[in-house]
């Protein structure tokens, strides 16, 4: 029997136009889907338990040298994502020296709105990491929060904060360019070993994601009471949610991997990326 290829599935929302129909597909059996947040499929590819899966971009940026970043796949958007805000008490060039609470869900998204704040407002406010959103959550005693996916929906469906700044939309604003807060990671000895079954699992979850955009009404009927959301909200939502990798976006990529390498937070060798096909 073949090697396991154990596979890292988002759970978000904002994959379920790949994921939905993934889970309706007779897969081999050697094809383990493990599904967490962003984060914890960081430090699993990390620690080499899984082979591959959608990853934070600044999970690749960090350790260039043994992953690839499949072709045609991404978590991205041009221009307002919708699920990746800043929500604010006050405009964000007030938050000087604020405390700022951070999501543990994504280190991209971290380091996104960090740029955003510090090399384009110039200035510096308070960080830590907590939980944004829930019974535990410790967004009282900030002025600010960074929340994403589907916690920030469901904040920005209650509607609390007076302040709410769109990431993606304030990147393109400043850059021109899309944003890519995902990519689809694999790790090189897994190619190595296993090149042809790497291009299996790159053409199924193509296939899951053409088919996802064909069936995103039907999807977001399914899923859109997990929020819970609209359905209207849902299908405007995930319209705005983009899952391939054009040159544009590789564009896009190369320039906020180039700023991690300018602010300390990247090796250079995160540029250019290395694409798997």
């Amino acid at each position: 029997m073949a090697q396991p290829a154990r596979i890292g599935m988002v759970s978000y929302i904002n994959v379920a136009p790949i994921y939905e129909v993934w889970k309706e597909k007779p897969l081999p059996a050697n094809w383990q889907v493990i599904a967490k947040h962003p984060r914890e499929l960081n430090e699993l590819l990390l620690e080499s338990k899984i082979d591959m899966g959608f990853v934070s971009a600044f999970a690749y940026a960090l350790h260039p040298e043994r992953y690839r970043i499949f072709s045609g796949l991404s978590i991205s958007a041009t221009g307002p994502v919708g699920s990746v805000f800043l929500f604010s008490r006050v405009p964000p060039a007030e938050l000087d020296r604020q405390p700022v609470l951070l999501t543990r869900q994504s280190d991209t998204s971290i380091r996104l709105v960090q740029i955003i704040l510090e090399e384009w407002y110039r200035i510096q406010p308070e960080y830590r990491q907590g939980v944004v959103y829930g019974p535990d959550s410790q967004a009282e005693s900030a002025q600010a929060i960074l929340a994403i996916g589907d916690d920030a929906l469901r904040l920005k469906r209650e509607g609390q904060w007076p302040v709410v700044l769109d990431l993606g939309e304030e990147w393109m604003r400043h850059t021109g360019l899309p944003f890519v807060f995902s990519v689809w990671v694999v790790r090189d000895g897994f190619i190595q070993d296993q090149p042809e079954e790497a291009r299996r699992i790159r053409e199924m979850l193509l296939s899951c994601r053409d088919e996802g955009q064909a069936r995103l009404s039907e999807i977001c009927r399914t899923v859109a009471a997990r929020i819970p959301m609209d359905y209207e909200e849902c299908v405007q939502y995930l319209k705005a949610i983009e899952h391939d990798l054009t040159p544009v976006k590789i564009q896009a990529l190369e320039k906020y991997f180039t700023f991690l390498i300018q602010r300390g937070e990247a090796p250079k060798e995160a540029v250019p990326v290395r694409i798997f096909a």
